[in-house]
């Protein structure tokens, strides 16, 4: 049997819709659409007219390429940012003394009642993390099991009702019903983790345009998550403001001189046009540039790892850190973030291997978007609860589908990187003088550093 499915991400800097037919639990993707994301603000829509229209045309695109015009309902991703998540427990007893569907049902359902959510939040996903049977611990699966009490630990996760709603009416008008909700850092988790890292414990973090989004695996499931609205615009921002520049120029310099390792061999001076002019440029050093985009994501990288710490699972984390998203593209950010989360491994991920895979698809900045098909297509976390208040569970353990394909590479900060944490703690300004300006007047070059240093100790 075959069934199609469309997915939509809704994300800070674009909207990637993708259609894919799935066949015996393996999706092929047959239609793509990306549009511009527009009236959405670090992850929350501020204006529904504006949203719903990116939507439907990232929409109409992926029906058009997959020559469909049926597809009427959507798994959609949410942001971090409307959330809120909690950890809860239930037990039940069982008369019958053998566990099905009913009885994992009822003591998932026990688990919310005892979470007591808020009126004004509604629930998205429960997922459980840790099964407990009798005097047993660590049940991986109690499905046909024998006992006369069972224990659920559960990860709860909420969405404020209204920007729910909000939502959900954008998608809407945009000509699609919703199937499901799915939180974008569990939907980019199942696209970029393998079934070893969520065993051993991992952290996933989904770093894009506007956002981060991180969440922790340990049991084969979620049990914390963070939102920080901080993203790879930032950096933009920051440029455009210390280079005097517009953001379109400041956006090109990030992707043309992004580099946190840079080498001897980068230009030592970059021409950038002025802000306010018609055709007036000005140079600006290298080194400022690359001074900005360095601070930002040390301070962001910085961030999550507290809040890694403020979760009480990093010493759990086996499999150390997963990054995907648009902004680790960036080359050396392995290196950093080896060194900021104190030299756990490191990963920089892709999105799975998927057939019918199209080349923009490979980007990590989509591994939200494959992850939603994948959602679709059956993986997902045993037994959770979705958006719909449905079970999900997989019925049959042994399957023949193909084991889907993740990068492997991995980096472990050795010994020669122990001197960048010290260097982070500095702000890292030591930089060696070059002489090959002589056409840059000092006091300017000293103007430039100067605000650059005050606008870096305002950060966040």
């Amino acid at each position: 049997m075959s069934h199609t499915i469309l997915g939509v991400d809704i994300g800070s800097s674009k909207i990637c819709s993708i259609i894919a037919e799935v066949r015996d639990g393996v999706p092929q993707i047959i239609g793509t659409g990306t549009q511009k994301s527009q009236g959405i603000k670090k992850g929350v829509i501020v204006n529904i007219e504006l949203a719903s229209r990116a939507i439907k045309n990232s929409i109409a695109d992926a029906k058009r390429m997959a020559g469909l015009d049926n597809v009427n309902k959507a798994i959609v991703s949410i942001s971090g940012a409307y959330t809120k998540s909690i950890n809860s427990s239930g037990v039940v007893n069982i008369p019958s003394s053998e566990i099905g569907i009913k009885e994992i049902s009822r003591v998932l359902e026990t688990a919310l009642y005892n979470a007591s959510i808020p009126s004004e939040y509604e629930v998205i996903h429960v997922l459980p993390y840790k099964f407990k049977l009798d005097d047993q611990d660590f049940i991986e699966d109690p499905m046909g099991m024998n006992g006369a009490r069972l224990e659920v630990f559960v990860h709860i996760v909420t969405a404020q009702r209204t920007s729910l709603e909000n939502l959900k009416k954008s998608v809407r008008l945009a000509g699609v019903e919703i199937e499901n909700v799915v939180l974008s850092a569990y939907a980019a988790s199942i696209a970029v983790l393998s079934d070893d890292e969520k065993e051993l414990g991992v952290a996933c973090i989904d770093i894009g345009g506007s956002t981060c989004e991180l969440m922790i695996y340990e049991g084969n499931s979620m049990k914390y998550n963070d939102f920080l609205g901080v993203g790879s615009h930032h950096i933009t921002s920051d440029l455009a403001m210390v280079l005097n520049t517009h953001i379109a120029a400041a956006e090109a310099v990030k992707i043309q001189y992004g580099n946190l390792s840079p080498t001897e061999e980068t230009p030592q001076r970059i021409e950038v046009p002025s802000i306010g002019t018609d055709d007036t440029k000005h140079f600006i050093l290298l080194e400022t540039a690359q001074n900005v985009i360095h601070s930002r994501v040390v301070e962001t990288l910085s961030i999550l790892a507290k809040s890694v710490i403020r979760s009480g699972l990093k010493d759990q984390l086996g499999a150390g850190v997963v990054l995907t998203g648009g902004m680790i593209n960036m080359t050396g950010i392995r290196d950093i973030a080896g060194a900021i989360f104190q030299r756990m491994p490191i990963r920089i991920a892709k999105p799975i291997e998927t057939m019918g895979f199209f080349e923009e698809l490979k980007d990590p900045s989509s591994s939200v978007a494959i992850g939603l098909i994948w959602y679709g297509a059956g993986k997902y976390t045993n037994y959770e609860k979705d958006s719909e208040k449905n079970i999900r569970y997989k019925k049959d353990k042994v399957n023949s589908e193909p084991s889907p394909s993740y990068s492997q590479q991995r980096s472990f900060i050795g010994a020669d990187l122990t001197n960048l944490k010290e260097e982070i703690i500095k702000n890292d300004h030591k930089v060696q003088k070059k002489d090959i300006i002589a056409d840059i007047n000092d006091t300017k070059s000293n103007k430039v550093t100067n605000f650059f240093t005050r606008l870096a100790s305002k950060l966040f």
